[in-house]
């Protein structure tokens, strides 16, 4: 058992920087995913938490006590990313960057180019406490569908339904954080819910990732391995679901159904690309740093490859750029036909 949160408190209050910290590590973790929820990016959601400890350590005189540190704590964070929400210095969309392959037409041009994965070697200190008012499940709340569809819907709604419907604060607790009424509260929560009805997410519990270890998952995953490193193009599209969904952030092109999508596959391999798959889990779900093979026996890191998997079939596949393999502990090149550790 750690100290008593008082005497931290009190400590704290009179400047010892040792128990701040042992007053705050406990939110730590979800806090960061909070923020990361809220703006769908791993490095701004680090400066925002970064931001929110410096602003409680500097504010600390100034807690009263009335509400939980917890809650003190999220109001402080919320605030800061819905600041980070407003400004217009978002991430800009990235050029078509795929060496020797010519973009097929897209479906259509994605709303969020700055959408970053989010490693679950992270979330395992990160399991927030839920109240009896959340509505979705830790695991639907992280996907990469949920964290994108939030970002397309006004700041103040994200900042609501993260609050109310993920985490499970009151309409008033919500209410106090943001400055506002509880009316004001109810009617943002119900646009909310609309914006993610309207995206096909129903309000809570839209179809979560399936958890690890599930044969199914695990099943189609292995296949899908397969049928990536040997480019067997009829083998992949068999994985799919009629409506599957590619996107490529930072890259605005995203492609809808399966035809669609073969087409995309049939340009890379067309183009000789063959590539090594080193797998991890990413939002809740399977994930892949993709590495291509080059002259030599070296495959250098090309990107990451995040599944969603709905039964025994893939219904979307979002490539993420190779800079965000660091964040997954995965090296920038392997051994041509291995994997790390």
């Amino acid at each position: 058992m750690g100290e008593p949160a008082a005497p931290l408190l009190s400590r704290a209050r009179a400047g010892d920087g040792d128990a701040f910290r042992d007053l705050t590590e406990p939110f730590r973790g979800e806090l960061w995913v909070h923020c990361y929820r809220m703006l769908g990016s791993l490095h701004d959601a680090e400066d925002i938490l970064q931001d929110t400890l410096l602003a409680a350590w500097q504010g600390l005189a100034g807690f009263e006590g009335r509400s939980s540190l917890r809650t003190w704590l999220y109001r402080i964070a919320t605030n800061r990313c819905l600041n980070a929400r407003r400004s217009a210095g978002r991430r800009r969309a990235g050029e078509w960057d795929i060496d020797g392959v010519a973009p097929p037409t897209p479906t259509r041009l994605g709303e969020v180019p700055w959408l970053e994965p989010l490693p679950d070697s992270v979330l395992g200190g990160a399991v927030t406490p839920l109240g009896p008012e959340a509505r979705y499940e830790q695991r639907e709340s992280i996907s990469l569908a949920f964290v994108t569809a939030l970002q397309t819907l006004p700041p103040r709604q994200v900042a609501v339904l993260v609050l109310r419907d993920v985490l499970g604060f009151r309409a008033d607790e919500v209410a106090t954080m943001l400055s506002t009424s509880v009316e004001s509260v109810k009617s943002a929560l119900a646009r909310a819910r609309a914006g993610l009805r309207h995206r096909g997410l129903p309000a809570a519990h839209h179809g979560s990732p399936a958890p690890p270890g599930r044969r199914s998952e695990d099943a189609v995953v292995a296949r899908f391995v397969q049928a990536w490193e040997s480019a067997d193009i009829g083998l992949l599209v068999s994985l799919l679901t009629d409506d599957v969904f590619i996107s490529m952030p930072p890259m605005p092109f995203e492609y809808e159904g399966r035809d669609v999508v073969a087409r995309f596959f049939a340009r890379i391999v067309d183009a000789g690309r063959r590539f090594d798959l080193v797998a991890t889990r990413a939002n809740g779900q399977p994930a892949f740093g993709a590495y291509l093979r080059r002259p030599g026996g070296i495959s250098h890191g090309a990107g990451l490859y995040v599944l969603a998997v709905d039964g025994d079939r893939i219904r979307a596949l979002t490539r993420f750029e190779h800079t965000v393999l660091p964040s997954f502990g995965l090296p920038a090149s392997i051994v041509a036909g291995s994997s790390p550790g």
